[in-house]
């Protein structure tokens, strides 16, 4: 699958890529099908329904999530991890039997689902890669705890010369 689509950064790591599977078009073509003979324009509706899956990706990166979507135009849109405030997935009957389902993910101060990964392989999978790459995200960095040793170390010294001044006195 190509990710042409992404403007990724540099140092951006692809951590997954999927679609939505081909079989969530069975509805449409369950609507489709007795459309064709009837009317006439059912073959529209299986073809539209095709066509959205076949142009619709989802990349998780270990700066962001991506959704791309569309047919005749293309919609593309991120969200940064920094802005995710709830990850969550959902199978129905079917979906727990062939493990398959949703991701929805919520951002801090946005209302309800913002972003939704639908109908994708494995979702759990997806899901707990999202999380882990959430709660690396935010345990504290090695250069924020490099700043609690430097503060120390200038507390120290503070202490040293503070020592000496008396030592002069």
């Amino acid at each position: 699958m190509s990710i042409e689509w992404v403007n990724l950064d540099d140092d951006e790591e692809v951590l997954w890529q999927g679609q939505p599977r081909i079989k969530s078009i069975l509805p449409a073509v369950v609507i489709g099908v007795p459309l064709i003979a009837a009317f006439g324009f059912g073959l529209l509706i299986i073809a539209g329904a095709y066509l959205s899956v076949k142009n619709t990706y989802f990349v998780v990166t270990d700066q962001g999530l991506y959704r791309k979507s569309g047919v005749v135009s293309r919609n593309v849109q991120k969200i940064g991890f920094d802005k995710v405030q709830n990850i969550s997935f959902s199978q129905g009957v079917f979906g727990s039997y062939f493990d398959y389902g949703n991701i929805e993910i919520s951002t801090a101060g946005g209302q309800g689902v913002e972003m939704r990964f639908n109908s994708i392989d494995n979702p759990r999978e997806v899901e707990k890669i999202v999380n882990n790459h959430l709660q690396k995200e935010k345990e504290p960095s090695t250069q924020q705890s490099g700043d609690g040793n430097q503060l120390e170390e200038l507390r120290e010294i503070r202490k040293l010369l503070e020592s000496i001044d008396q030592n002069l006195e």
